[in-house]
């Protein structure tokens, strides 16, 4: 990554006051005064946003300044403590199943349509505004057991209080995410043998879809990227005696505890660790995760989890590409949608392109890169928050495509423009042709350049 040098101290200081008032005012006009549905003046907000970013990253910082830097990204975070998520609903489950947990139901078992109108409502303070607020009341949740946990514990601090219940799953979050920026300044470069220049801690922190959709709007993705991290410096530098890598094994496993999706990365283990000790490591991660899932097993958990995956596999669309393509030509062939068929098809895909991965020569930090990228790819649904994992090892690794991708997603947001939502699938096009293009251009041309 090529950068600028800075120049004095007088311009440094004029524009990093410049940048952060007006990423104030950003920031707090999205978190706080625009709805989803006034998707025009988002999207302008967000530009904005991406704009002062491009030209605080495309500069070289001082380890000062760069310190500098990131105490701001950090308070652009803090400035959203107090908002209510606008641009996304999924908060209303968090609290459904956060006040089911602490009113002592396993909220694997219960369908919010089912139990609305039943006694339980009143035992575990649920409420109608609750239940409105649900956007898939009729699917049983699909959140693992650390998210469970952390929704139970934010909701019995709360004491029934919504807000005081959003700012406090809002913490987990910011806390996380100030774990994340810490490694990716101190402890990552080190063990991955980053350049100094590439600043890939700002790179990360400074991100505008980073802070708004994980701190913003509430998903634990800022969770999951913080123990990954954990787990991905732990290979690289065991505790003394842990040959066996069973810290970042344990790190690997809460992340997957609370986004299955970090279990993708197991195979990439298995040059590094060798056959016994890559057994070992994903016998230990499977163990953790059980124990994670003890409090709740019964046969009607894997029933009930199973279920509501295979709904999300082979119903939900949003924001696709490849699958968007595929689709079409199912209804050219059959008339009707083939998503049964086509969700499934490309998930195993997905599965293939890892293990084929898995067997090629690379660090372990693009391999991981590489397979979340297939699998968004091949993906029916990919939400804006989705790539915030790719953001990250992005930075980690010098490519640029999930910096950019990153920029385009807030135009997903004029779906909601429309009542009911409506994808514009020019938008969508537009999104991918640019994403693929240069993720083309990173990975093949400018490789071999």
């Amino acid at each position: 990554m090529n950068m600028i040098h800075p120049q004095n101290s007088t311009n440094n200081w004029f524009k990093i006051i410049f940048y952060t008032l007006i990423g104030l005012a950003g920031y707090s006009l999205i978190g706080y005064k625009i709805p989803r549905t006034e998707a025009g003046v988002l999207i302008l907000t967000f530009g904005v946003l991406f704009l002062i970013y491009g030209l605080v990253i495309s500069q070289q910082w001082g380890k000062v300044w760069l310190k500098r830097w990131l105490w701001i990204a950090i308070g652009f975070r803090v400035i959203l403590l107090f908002s209510t998520p606008a641009l996304s609903d999924d908060y209303f489950r968090f609290i459904w199943d956060g006040r089911l947990l602490s009113a002592g139901y396993n909220p694997y078992l219960y369908l919010p349509s089912d139990i609305i109108h039943s006694d339980i409502t009143s035992q575990a303070h649920l409420s109608q505004f609750l239940f409105e607020g649900l956007n898939s009341p009729h699917y049983f949740t699909v959140y693992p057991p650390l998210n469970q946990l952390l929704f139970g514990v934010s909701t019995w601090l709360s004491g029934g209080n919504i807000l005081l219940n959003i700012i406090l799953l809002r913490v987990w979050i910011l806390l996380a995410e100030i774990g994340t920026i810490w490694l990716m300044m101190n402890l990552l470069p080190k063990v991955l043998k980053i350049p100094k220049n590439t600043q890939s801690s700002l790179i990360y922190a400074l991100n505008p879809l980073v802070i708004v959709e994980l701190t913003g709007n509430l998903h634990f993705e800022g969770v999951t990227i913080f123990f990954v991290l954990v787990a991905v410096w732990l290979v690289f530098r065991p505790f003394q005696g842990d040959k066996f890598g069973l810290a970042s094994a344990a790190a690997l496993a809460v992340a997957a505890a609370v986004k299955l999706l970090p279990l993708l990365f197991l195979p990439f283990l298995f040059k590094r660790l060798g056959f016994g000790r890559w057994v070992t490591y994903c016998a230990a991660v499977g163990g953790i995760l059980l124990l994670f899932f003890a409090p709740f097993l019964s046969r009607e958990l894997f029933l009930n989890f199973g279920k509501s995956l295979d709904l999300y596999f082979q119903k939900f669309e949003f924001n696709a590409s490849i699958y968007y393509l595929l689709r079409k030509v199912g209804y050219w062939l059959t008339g009707y949608n083939v998503i049964q068929t086509l969700g499934p098809l490309l998930s195993l895909t997905t599965v293939v392109g890892v293990c084929w991965l898995a067997y090629r020569s690379g660090s372990l930090i693009q391999k991981m890169l590489l397979a979340l990228t297939l699998y968004f790819l091949l993906a029916t649904t990919v939400h804006p928050w989705y790539i915030t994992t790719l953001v990250a090892l992005g930075a980690l690794s010098g490519r640029w495509y999930p910096v950019l991708w990153s920029a385009l997603l807030p135009l997903t947001y004029v779906a909601y423009a429309y009542q009911p939502y409506r994808e514009n699938l020019n938008l969508v096009a537009l999104e991918y042709v640019l994403v693929i293009g240069c993720l083309i251009y990173e990975w093949g041309f400018k490789k071999r350049g």
